[in-house]
């Protein structure tokens, strides 16, 4: 097929997260037409970058500027507010476009699978995440704040994301673009020790040297560590000096350095452990204790296993937050791995057991699994785009290759769908709220109240 400005190669992008932009921002570096459709569930796009990113990390947000750039193309529309699978049918998209790339990324948690994790005060780090990000699903939630101790199982970039909120004052997360509820409720906050458990040692740990660093330099919290949870077997001192993973030890060095922090007078603690798995959660239906198995690791170097000692210990908390990685979701019509929580794919192409489903291709955590920091996106999605491009003599042309019936057909459906003009009439209004508040903006945290700005409804500020 010979693609023209006047029928381009038309292709839909679910989900408006970084994936999302990067492989619509790929498309338009082809030498070829292209029109793109980005079809997202919420209002609101940007995904994980709007909804993830801790609320005082505001320099990585600054990417949205990339992204707006790409939607600011022409031969890009914006279809928010629909959910693919409900609103409009995997097949049925299909029916509009030569090809459909899934970035919708894995929103579900990870879970122990131990007695008492449903236990009120016990939660996932997406919940807690969501809800103080202002994410609409989340704000039902409610965080008990009134105990002096909260516990976080994990240790990537998340949990520490999760611990370092509830360290902080009211005074270093107000000019945050943090929900201003969230902000409240944490300012009343009784917790006084913050402790982040891992399963296995400190080289294995992986949060990033800077968000280790940043948990040092608390306005009115000190980091503390036992030296014995420093201690490394022959395979870590191994990992330690190798050459390959520089990053390794830099973590190491600045876990070393908290040994002789002082607290200086400061009132929190933020408390390191390393070799405990959690087997269970004590209460009557409420978080009281948690209970771990202390480990040790076994195994060559880089390829260290957990081991259970049989020793146990328990430690008083009254909350629980369990970040131990995330999950895809099945979207119905579309191949799904349950075992590996992605989309099955060979370099983002979709298949089904060993055949590739022509026209059907993924990019981001739900093509590869929750792994790397956002530019990681960049790269996988140009090698999606590229499967594409290699395909595209073999692609089956769409039925009905027109962006308005596709409008008219979840229009007939009663369907709301936001385009990026409606949505750039949200984002000025949540910065003129934030402006009020002295922050970057302050996030509609209902969709109602997001399409009443559209309308011109009047909304609470």
């Amino acid at each position: 097929m010979i693609f023209s400005p006047q029928r381009p190669l038309r292709v839909a992008i679910v989900g408006a997260g970084p994936a999302g932009f990067y492989s619509a921002g790929a498309l338009f570096k082809l030498s070829i037409p292209v029109q793109v459709d980005m079809f997202e569930k919420l209002p609101a796009p940007f995904g994980l970058v709007r909804y993830g990113v801790a609320p005082d990390h505001q320099k990585i947000k600054e990417v949205i500027k990339v992204f707006e750039k790409t939607a600011g193309n022409p031969a890009f529309s914006y279809f928010g507010n629909v959910e693919v699978g409900r609103d409009i049918k995997v097949d049925q998209l299909r029916s509009f476009y030569d090809a459909v790339i899934f970035t919708y990324g894995t929103e579900a948690d990870k879970r122990l699978g131990i007695p008492g994790e449903n236990f009120k005060s016990s939660h996932t780090a997406t919940e807690f995440v969501g809800w103080y990000n202002g994410h609409p699903t989340f704000q039902e939630r409610q965080f008990d704040f009134s105990h002096e101790v909260a516990v976080v199982m994990g240790q990537g970039n998340v949990a520490m994301d999760v611990a370092r909120i509830l360290c902080q004052t009211p005074d270093e997360l107000k000019k945050t673009d943090i929900f201003q509820g969230a902000l409240e409720a944490l300012a009343q906050s009784k917790i006084k020790e913050v402790y982040l458990f891992g399963r296995r040692g400190p080289l294995q740990a992986s949060f990033t040297p800077e968000e280790i660093k940043e948990m040092g330099e608390l306005q009115d919290c000190y980091p503390v560590i036992d030296p014995r949870d420093l201690e490394l077997n022959e395979s870590s001192h191994i990992e330690l000096s190798d050459p390959m993973d520089p990053r390794g030890k830099k973590k190491y060095e600045i876990m070393k350095s908290f040994i002789s922090k002082e607290s200086k007078g400061k009132q929190k603690k933020f408390i390191l452990r390393f070799y405990r798995t959690p087997v269970a959660i004590l209460g009557l239906g409420k978080v009281s204790k948690i209970r771990f198995e202390i480990n040790k690791l076994v195994g060559r170097p880089h390829e260290q296993k957990v081991e259970g000692t049989g020793q146990f210990e328990e430690i008083s908390c009254g909350l629980f937050l369990c970040s131990i990685g995330y999950a895809g979701l099945p979207i119905e019509g579309l191949p799904f791995s349950s075992q590996r929580g992605i989309v099955p794919n060979e370099r983002g192409r979709v298949l089904t057991g060993e055949r590739i489903v022509p026209g059907f291709y993924a990019a981001g955590w739900i093509k590869r699994g929750p792994s790397g920091i956002i530019g990681v996106n960049k790269h996988d999605a140009e090698e999606t785009i590229a499967s594409l491009i290699e395909d595209l003599d073999s692609l089956t042309p769409c039925e009905n290759p027109n962006s308005d019936a596709v409008k008219k057909l979840l229009d007939d459906r009663g369907v709301r769908s936001v385009n990026f003009i409606d949505w750039k009439k949200i984002d000025l209004a949540e910065i003129a709220r934030g402006l009020y508040l002295s922050k970057p903006r302050e996030k509609f945290i209902t969709i109602h109240d997001m399409l009443g700005v559209i309308d011109n409804r009047a909304n609470d500020e």
